[in-house]
């Protein structure tokens, strides 16, 4: 502080001084219970508040209203004999701030004797409509305020939320005995009728027609009212696509005889998006991303749209044009064609691959989603020294489910996925080729801070004409960031007798991964993976990598940062990145 000139002498010596002075005038609360309660104490501390910049004579005019507030406390816990006491003790010298000090003895707490809480009427029938029991609620259990009020409270909402809008307390009464120790409660709601939801209007400049609009309400009028249903609505119209604002009003006080109008207003999106982006991992490198879409192009909401993606070993660009189905929102027939050129394990193997054909998603009652479709596939392609032709007219089905607690930073879940192919000799295909693929992940997470991840895979194909006639799209590789890290991306590979890769006929891999969260954001990992391709399932000569890394949860999902090392082939080390959620 040699250096300091005398103005800044003054301005430190005036923040000491204004913490010092805030210091001392914030008057301090002690609360002493015998024998001690936290619950109790911490109730009171809420009841009696802040005591401000209180003198010892302000202190000891607000002792009374001090005293009085924690009685209050004790009794909203059941606490009516409890013994109180107020005393204002000067300031002491290390702080300078008085303090009143709050003595209290609880006593014996208040017993429940009574208790009777019912649902009448028409929500009595309802699985679903629950009614507070047991718990704190039962006969000898200690009187609580806060428990009898959150049972009034957990019926009125569902009231509201089950649409029983004339609902009320018939009963409603909290009886407290100090004497005897004892209370008694009387909680009977009536529900009234269930009102129900009416028909859904649509308002807004929208090119949708309303027959589209209303295929996509989950419900039909005259369902039983359900809060619920109105928020899907709202979500469900959000998520199509076609808008940029919803709103949907559906107000009790407008019923007619008990059914409620649905008032839908609508803000169309614009009808061109136009989406760049840039990325990078070690499988492909840096890599970049196009994509372009025409939300809608008729009433009847067909769309259609085209995307790309450049990096080294990968370049394609795919369009599809959608026509939704029944139900809109989850089912559509999709026209998709597309072209990719494509490196596979280094230079050994070259795909030039075209498909078209249509797909029909849907989503079922199970949540499954499934995909059918019928793809016609014409592949130019190396395989080491060797080239071919292959013409492919494959009916497909595929199957995923993902349960997740998070869409871009989960913390449970898990994903299956099981997808076939087939194609006959003849039928407009060279070869005659059934193939097959299964994912499975999973995400726990144990008491917050420690995450476990496992992810299996397993592929087959069967064939008349292997080594011949499947192209390398439909052979499979391991190797790479999201398979078997240590290794380099899809060199896992039976080879010919030149030493190229040139894919195999079956696939197994798996990885176990433990993650600590640092922070939030931040996590270490270490993992084992292993897995292979291969032609002879006696002899699968799974391969090994063993690593450590560090995860960021950026806002599109975790980015991976990982130093694996290879344990076969010479135990090489290498280092991998990437990005996405975990499932």
């Amino acid at each position: 502080m040699r250096g300091m000139t005398y103005s800044g002498r003054v301005r430190w010596g005036l923040v000491i001084w204004a913490v010092s002075f805030a210091a001392w005038g914030q008057s301090e609360l002690v609360v002493t219970v015998k024998p001690a309660n936290k619950a109790l104490k911490a109730n009171v501390e809420g009841y009696i508040g802040s005591l401000g910049d209180r003198d010892e004579q302000a202190l000891l005019r607000f002792s009374r209203g001090a005293e009085e507030q924690a009685r209050k406390a004790a009794q909203a816990l059941g606490y009516y004999q409890a013994q109180i006491s107020t005393d204002v003790k000067p300031p002491r010298d290390d702080d300078g701030s008085p303090r009143l000090v709050v003595n209290i003895v609880p006593g014996e707490p208040i017993r429940l004797r009574n208790v009777t809480v019912r649902v009448e009427g028409p929500a009595s029938d309802m699985t679903a409509f629950r009614v507070p029991s047991g718990g704190a609620l039962r006969t000898g259990e200690q009187l609580n305020h806060g428990v009898y009020e959150d049972a009034k409270r957990v019926i009125q909402n569902q009231a509201s939320r089950y649409g029983f809008f004339a609902g009320r307390f018939s009963q409603q009464r909290l009886a407290v005995d100090p004497r005897a120790g004892v209370a008694d409660i009387d909680l009977v709601y009536q529900s009234g009728p269930r009102y129900r939801l009416g028909a859904v209007t649509f308002s807004g400049d929208t090119p949708l027609d309303d027959d589209l609009l209303q295929r996509m309400v989950s419900f039909k009028p005259g369902t039983p009212y359900d809060s619920e249903l109105i928020a899907e609505l709202n979500s469900d119209l959000q998520s199509s696509g076609y808008f940029e604002g919803v709103r949907v009003d559906a107000a009790p006080t407008a019923a007619v005889a008990q059914n409620i109008p649905v008032d839908v207003r609508l803000e169309t999106r614009k009808p061109r998006t136009l989406g760049l982006g840039l990325g990078y991992s070690t499988d492909v490198g840096p890599r970049g991303k196009a994509n372009w879409t025409r939300h809608w192009v008729n009433p009847q909401g067909h769309s259609y749209g085209w995307e790309a993606e450049l990096s080294a070993p990968r370049q394609n660009v795919g369009l599809w044009y959608d026509i939704p189905l029944d139900p809109p929102l989850t089912d559509k027939l999709r026209f998709a064609g597309g072209y990719q050129n494509e490196e596979l394990a280094g230079t050994d193997t070259l795909s030039k691959l075209l498909t078209v054909g249509p797909e029909w998603h849907s989503k079922l009652p199970s949540g499954w989603q499934r995909v059918i479709s019928l793809k016609y596939q014409r592949e130019e392609y190396r395989l080491g020294d060797d080239a071919g032709l292959s013409n492919l007219l494959m009916p497909g089905i595929s199957y995923s489910f993902l349960r997740s607690d998070n869409r871009i930073d989960p913390h449970n879940g898990y994903r299956v996925q099981f997808e076939a192919q087939v194609a006959k000799e003849g039928l407009g295909s060279d070869t005659n080729l059934l193939r097959g693929n299964v994912l499975l992940k999973g995400l726990t997470t144990v008491g917050q801070n420690h995450r476990l991840l496992g992810r299996v895979q397993f592929g087959g194909s069967a064939t008349n004409g292997f080594q011949n006639s499947v192209p390398p799209s439909l052979r499979f590789f391991a190797g790479g960031d999201q398979s078997v890290r240590g290794y380099d991306y899809q060199t896992l590979s039976p080879k010919n007798s030149d030493g190229d890769r040139i894919g195999g006929r079956y696939l197994v891999a798996g990885s176990v991964e433990y993650q600590y969260s640092l922070t939030d954001k931040w996590r270490l990992a270490t993992f084992v993976d292993q897995g292979n391709a291969f032609n002879n399932f006696e002899l699968p000569n799974l391969k090994t990598g063993v690593g450590f890394g560090v995860r960021w949860v950026s806002p599109v999902g975790p980015l991976r940062l990982d130093l694996a090392k290879a344990l076969d082939d010479d135990g090489g080390i290498r280092l991998h990145f990437s990005m996405g959620p975990e499932l």
